[in-house]
C-alpha cells in the first residue's frame, strides 16, 4: 500500500524534470505532481559534474527552455550559471515546493485494476511508497553513482592522483604539475585549455582522434538583439535560427560526409598552423556525426596548444608505470595528475525496475514509441533529448505531449493510455545510431526503436515539432482505456486516503 497519491510523479531534478515541473502545471494545472530526486540538491548534471571548466557543448538559445530566455552574454555557459538557470526557473515558477530530496526511486509497479503505479523509493535506507496515475521519468541517461574507467594495466603502480570528472576531489591541487588527460570528447576537451592555465603543461591522450570545432562563446548576433526586442522575441529569433542551422548542417554532414569533413579539418589546420599534424591528431577515420562533435568556445584548446601550455598524443596506453603512463610506440608520458576522461555508464529507463500487472518489463525487449513511452507499458514516458542537437528541445517537446496526452485522458474519461505495436513488418533497430564508445557498451540494455512510424526516432526537431506538439494524439497505435470507476468503487488515490 502507498502512503501517498498523485496524478503524476516525475523522477528527477535536473534540467529535464525542472522543465517537466513547469509544463505540467502549466498545461494540465489540475494535476497534482511530486518530482523525486535521489540526490539532495537539484540541477542533475550541472550539479554533480564540478570539474575545472564544466560547460555547456550546446548553445544556451536551444539547451535553455523555450519559456525561460537565456540572458547572459555567454551562449557556451559555464556549469554554475547552466546550475542558477535551472534554479532560479524552479524559484521562479514555484516547482521547489514539489521536490522531494534524498529519495532514489528503485522500483515501479503498475495496476490494471487500480489505473496506478506504486512508485518505491529509498529514502535514508527505507523505502517510501507514492501511488501515482502516471510516472514520468526525467533523471537523464546515465549512472550518476560511477563513470566509466577502463581497466588499465599497472594503475596500482601510479605513484600520483588518478581522477575521473565525473567525481572531481574539490581539494585537487595540479598547479605547477604534469597533467595528462585520457579521452578525447567534451569532457576532455573542456578540461584540457582550463588545466593548462594552472598546470606546468597537460597532455590530452587520445588512441583516436574527435572531429573538434571551434566558435565563439559569445553570440554577437543574439546580444545585439537582445539590446533591441522584447526578451522573449529575441531568444525565439536565436533559437530557431540556431536550430535550423543545426538541422542543415548535420543533414549536410550525412549528405555529404567527406566535404565536411575536409572543411572541419580545414578549419583546426588554420587554427594551429600548417605545420602542426592535424592529420594523425584532428582527422578522424569516421564520418562527421557518427559520434557528437565536440565544441571548444574561442579556440581555447587550440590557443593552449599554439602556446605551449597543453599537447596532443595520439596512441595506445600499454602500461601505467610509477612516473606515469608507457604507450605502445615506447613513449612515456610523465605525470603528476592523470584524468581519466573516459565515458559515462549509461543506466536505462534511470535504473527503475518496471512490472506491469505482475509482469516484469525488459526494456531491451520493447519498442519505444516516439521515443518517449514504451511498447506495453501503460502511463509512462521518459524524457530524452538527441544526440544531434541540444538536449532540451527534445525534452520540452516531451514535456508539452506529455500535458496533451494527460488532457485528452480526462477529457474521454479513460484512466489508461498504452503504446501497442500491431504491425508485424516493423522491425526492431538500435534506438541510437551513434559508434561512441558510451553508446556501444550498453545500447543492448536499450529499448529498440522501430523500422517505421511512430516508432522511428527522427533525430530532427522539425518533425518532432508536428509529431509531438500538433499531430492528433488517437493514432491508432496508442489504446485508450480503463476508464474511471463507478461511483461506488474506490479509485486509487482515494485507498491511499483511506
Amino acid at each position: 500500500m502507498a502512503d501517498e497519491y498523485f496524478d503524476v510523479v516525475i523522477v528527477g531534478a535536473g534540467l529535464s524534470g525542472i522543465g517537466a515541473g513547469y509544463h505540467l502545471q502549466t498545461e494540465a494545472p489540475d494535476r497534482s505532481y511530486v518530482i523525486l530526486e535521489g540526490r539532495e540538491t537539484s540541477g542533475g548534471t550541472w550539479d554533480l559534474f564540478r570539474y575545472p571548466g564544466i560547460r555547456s557543448d550546446s548553445d544556451m538559445y536551444t539547451l535553455g527552455y523555450n519559456f525561460k530566455p537565456w540572458r547572459e552574454a555567454k551562449a557556451i555557459a559555464d556549469g554554475p550559471s547552466i546550475l542558477k538557470y535551472v534554479r532560479d526557473t524552479a524559484r521562479d515558477h514555484d516547482i521547489e515546493r514539489h521536490i522531494r530530496y534524498g529519495h532514489k526511486v528503485v522500483s515501479a509497479a503498475w495496476s490494471s485494476e487500480d489505473a496506478c503505479w506504486t512508485v518505491t523509493a529509498q529514502k535514508d535506507g527505507k523505502p517510501v511508497r507514492i501511488a501515482c496515475n502516471f510516472l514520468f521519468l526525467c533523471g537523464g541517461y546515465y549512472d550518476y553513482d560511477q563513470g566509466y574507467t577502463p581497466d588499465f594495466p599497472g594503475r596500482s603502480m601510479f605513484k600520483g592522483s588518478v581522477v575521473h570528472p565525473q567525481h572531481w576531489p574539490a581539494d585537487l591541487d595540479y598547479s605547477g604539475k604534469r597533467v595528462v588527460v585520457i579521452g578525447s570528447g567534451a569532457t576532455a576537451v573542456t578540461l584540457v585549455p582550463e588545466m593548462a592555465k594552472t598546470a606546468a603543461h597537460v597532455t590530452m591522450l587520445q588512441r583516436s582522434p574527435t572531429y573538434v570545432v571551434s566558435r565563439p562563446a559569445e553570440d554577437a548576433f543574439a546580444n545585439w538583439l537582445r539590446r533591441r526586442l522584447p526578451a522573449k522575441l529575441a531568444y525565439q529569433i536565436v533559437r530557431w535560427r540556431n536550430v535550423l542551422f543545426g538541422m542543415y548542417f548535420y543533414n549536410l554532414a550525412r549528405k555529404k560526409p567527406e566535404a565536411v569533413k575536409a572543411n572541419i579539418v580545414k578549419m583546426v589546420r588554420e587554427q594551429l598552423g600548417p605545420d602542426y599534424p592535424v592529420e594523425k591528431h584532428f582527422t578522424p577515420t569516421y564520418n562527421p556525426w557518427d559520434q557528437r562533435l565536440c565544441l571548444v568556445p574561442d579556440a581555447d584548446m587550440f590557443e593552449a596548444i599554439k602556446a605551449g601550455r597543453a599537447s596532443v598524443v595520439t596512441d595506445h596506453i600499454e602500461t601505467f608505470t610509477k612516473d606515469g603512463i608507457e604507450l605502445s610506440s615506447g613513449e612515456e608520458l610523465k605525470a603528476d595528475v592523470i584524468v581519466t576522461a573516459t565515458g559515462l555508464n549509461l543506466k536505462v529507463l534511470n535504473g527503475v525496475d518496471l512490472t506491469v500487472d505482475g509482469r516484469h518489463i525488459d526494456p531491451a525487449g520493447v519498442l519505444s514509441y516516439k521515443g518517449m513511452m514504451y511498447e506495453g507499458v501503460p502511463n509512462l514516458a521518459s524524457s530524452f533529448g538527441y544526440t544531434n542537437a541540444s538536449w532540451t528541445l527534445k525534452c520540452d517537446l516531451t514535456c508539452e505531449y506529455v500535458g496533451r496526452l494527460l488532457n485528452h485522458m480526462k477529457a474521454t474519461g479513460n484512466r489508461q493510455v498504452t503504446p501497442v505495436n500491431a504491425d508485424p513488418t516493423i522491425a526492431q533497430e538500435p534506438w541510437l545510431d551513434f559508434s561512441s564508445g558510451y553508446v556501444q557498451r550498453s545500447i543492448g540494455k536499450f529499448p529498440k526503436q522501430g523500422s517505421k512510424a511512430p516508432w522511428k526516432l527522427h533525430q530532427n526537431y522539425a518533425l518532432d515539432l508536428m509529431n509531438l506538439r500538433y499531430a492528433k494524439i488517437e493514432d491508432g497505435v496508442l489504446q485508450f482505456g480503463n476508464p474511471a470507476p463507478r461511483a461506488n468503487v474506490r479509485s486509487a488515490k482515494e485507498k491511499v486516503a483511506a
